[in-house]
């Protein structure tokens, strides 16, 4: 068993951190979970809640907030482009100013902090696959700038922190990631897939369906996230973690028709703009670092994923 540590886990709620404050509680760790529930959800943490070393903290993280731990997942964020384009403004300001204020703390009580960056940071890529080392194409006044470029000045912000005062940080580039949980109306393509299929509606390809996501399920994110976060102090990333296959989206909606004896049909959208066309990443350095790479098949993570949405819908 590893010592027993105070770790924060912001957007602890969602669909990523309530996987993480699960695992956590699992390895034996006093858990708190920090969200202001605009996306998150308490259905997602309730089973938790008897746990006497799990504790919620309803808080918006772009206001100071005093506590005394020994490590920080920051993963407080809108994530899916219908929530974080709702609110533009804000959805900078929790990225910056809450990585701001996530970074004050750790500086104060000493505390290892971990930034759930994206592979957003990449934009619409011109290198493909994306290694750590490629700066992007990213479009600073585009809808989904907010983010993007949030998540880009977080970045900057944790490399500022770490060189400047000393902060040990870790900067996560996390790559399409699915699972229970997920939100039903979060725009996903995974998600909005799944629930088309199941109600036998049409299912909407944005484009012609041949650009391209790379999915990884997220119990293979939560273990290299953990494992990044307890690297060496002095390795701070940016790390890349994704799922190294790649499947065209029309491969996808065809895969979830045929697991969910769907009756749907396929229709086309129009693509949206700067949606990227090519999203893969190279992840040799998480191979090097942690010996980690996705191991979860599409199919075989998308049955519990389906499941998960039957459920909901049941509801």
């Amino acid at each position: 068993m590893n010592k027993r540590k105070r770790i924060l886990v912001t957007g602890g709620a969602g669909f990523i951190g309530s996987h993480l404050c699960e695992m956590l509680l699992k390895q034996g760790h006093d858990v708190l979970c920090l969200d202001n529930f605009f996306t998150g959800s308490k259905d997602n943490v309730i089973h938790l809640m008897d746990d006497h070393r799990f504790e919620v903290i309803r808080h918006d993280i772009t206001r100071e907030i005093f506590l005394e731990v020994d490590e920080i997942y920051n993963l407080a964020c809108p994530a899916s482009p219908v929530h974080y384009q709702y609110n533009p403004i804000k959805t900078v300001k929790t990225n910056v100013m809450g990585a701001i204020n996530m970074l004050g703390m750790a500086k104060r009580v000493k505390a290892k902090v971990l930034q759930a960056s994206t592979s957003e940071v990449y934009g619409d890529p011109q290198q493909h696959p994306q290694p750590e080392d490629y700066w992007g194409n990213v479009n600073p006044v585009g809808r989904r700038s907010c983010y993007d470029e949030g998540k880009r000045c977080a970045e900057t912000l944790f490399m500022d922190y770490h060189t400047q005062n000393g902060v040990v940080i870790k900067i996560l580039r996390i790559f399409n990631t699915y699972g229970p949980r997920m939100q039903p109306d979060d725009g996903r393509v995974v998600s909005n897939f799944i629930i088309q299929a199941l109600q036998n509606k049409d299912i909407t390809i944005y484009g012609d369906g041949s650009q391209t996501r790379s999915f990884q399920y997220v119990d293979d994110l939560l273990l290299g996230m953990t494992g990044f976060m307890g690297t060496p102090d002095d390795i701070t990333g940016p790390l890349n973690m994704g799922n190294a296959h790649e499947f065209s989206i029309k491969e996808l909606a065809e895969m979830v028709i045929d697991m969910t004896n769907s009756r749907s049909q396929i229709t086309y959208m129009p693509l949206p703009e700067n949606d990227p066309v090519q999203r893969r990443p190279d992840t040799a350095y998480a191979r090097e670092l942690l010996d980690w790479q996705a191991q979860v098949p599409l199919r075989e993570g998308l049955v519990p994923t389906i499941a998960y949405f039957e459920n909901l819908l049941r509801r």
